[in-house]
């Protein structure tokens, strides 16, 4: 069993003030966070990915990295990646390099999302839901190496690409 702590960044309102936080402030307290769960003897840490006004992280890669260098034990994860909405090459290039920065402690977990500001955010259309999520998944199971069926092995050689960096653990 794993015990640890996922967040979505939700920028909360500071009862002492009245006034809901900073972006900048839930960061700030969100690094804080992480650093003590990992002093604390955590397992993880997870982090989600919003695209509203009302929470402070969109690319949860970029805080996990910033955590990397400030952690030594805890494992650092995604609370969701979009994957629908995401390049899923990119999702595996950016977690390879918090996976590199933390000595193989990052993890992924991707998934569709429960909210779905993101698809007119970046272009994509609902309707498309279901087959972006299932094309996104068979990339990034392509990036990582983890292939269910040998109809996806053939598909490896059609790209014929090398996705770099390298995840730390395929390479012990």
């Amino acid at each position: 069993m794993e015990i640890g702590i996922y967040t979505f960044g939700e920028m909360t309102v500071d009862l002492s003030t009245g006034m809901r936080i900073t972006a900048r402030e839930r960061i700030r307290n969100l690094m804080e966070e992480i650093e003590l769960a990992d002093q604390a003897g955590l397992d993880i840490f997870a982090i989600g990915e919003h695209h509203r006004p009302d929470f402070a992280v969109s690319s949860p890669q970029i805080i996990l990295a910033a955590a990397a260098e400030r952690t030594t034990n805890i494992k650092l994860s995604s609370a969701v990646t979009v994957l629908s909405s995401d390049d899923p090459v990119r999702v595996f290039q950016d977690f390879s390099t918090v996976d590199l920065l933390s000595n193989g402690r990052a993890e992924i977990m991707a998934g569709r999302g429960s909210f779905i500001e993101s698809f007119p955010l970046f272009g994509y259309d609902l309707e498309d839901y279901d087959e972006l999520f299932h094309h996104s998944r068979f990339l990034l199971q392509m990036s990582v190496g983890t292939m269910p069926h040998k109809k996806m092995l053939r598909a490896i050689e059609l790209y014929g690409s090398v996705v770099a960096p390298a995840i730390r653990k395929a390479l012990t």
